[in-house]
């Protein structure tokens, strides 16, 4: 019997080392199993990370692209007022020197070119005699009593005004009837 008690406490013994040996393997497989979890956790708050730097590059790219186009918009504008004046002195030197009999012919050639200019980049005047006033597009330098004509009637354009699409670029300049 003292074989078998001798085999029994060998087979307790290796029996105890495979349940130490298990519980080992279990805490390893937990500690990986919680590495894993963590891995994976990461990746998440790095791919969350990584999409929202994507869509603050991407909203960053198209605030810029506004921003540009809005400022070239602006400088055009800014130039194409300038043109305008210059197209204006020129219309008054014709008036001016018309009066004076002088020969006109080259002064109103380059007012035609200027004015192709113009339409060539959808700039065009605004109409305003007969028209309601509009703070939007006219600027009222005056008021006249009439009582022909509605309220708010422009009698009278002091100075032309230009738009370009849905930008003003100079308002029309009025004088405005009142009852």
């Amino acid at each position: 019997m003292s074989e078998d008690k001798k085999q029994i406490n060998e087979e307790r013994m290796k029996i105890e080392e495979m349940k130490e040996s298990l519980d080992k393997s279990n805490k390893i497989m937990k500690e990986n199993n919680d590495d894993v979890k963590k891995l994976i956790q990461e990746k998440h708050d790095l791919k969350d990370k990584w999409q929202r730097a994507l869509a603050d590059y991407q909203n960053l790219e198209r605030r810029t692209q506004v921003e540009v186009s809005q400022r070239v918009s602006s400088k055009t504008n800014d130039l194409l007022l300038n043109f305008i004046n210059i197209y204006e002195d020129f219309i008054r030197a014709v008036d001016v020197l018309s009066k004076d009999n002088v020969d006109t012919n080259g002064l109103q050639a380059i007012i035609k070119n200027m004015e192709s200019l113009l339409h060539e980049n959808n700039i065009e005047p605004i109409d305003a005699v007969g028209e309601i006033f509009d703070p939007q597009i006219h600027e009222a330098v005056s008021m006249i009593v009439d009582e022909t004509l509605d309220e708010g009637t422009i009698t009278q354009e002091v100075s032309k005004g230009y738009i370009s699409g849905k930008a003003i670029l100079k308002p029309s300049k009025v004088i405005v009837s009142k009852k």
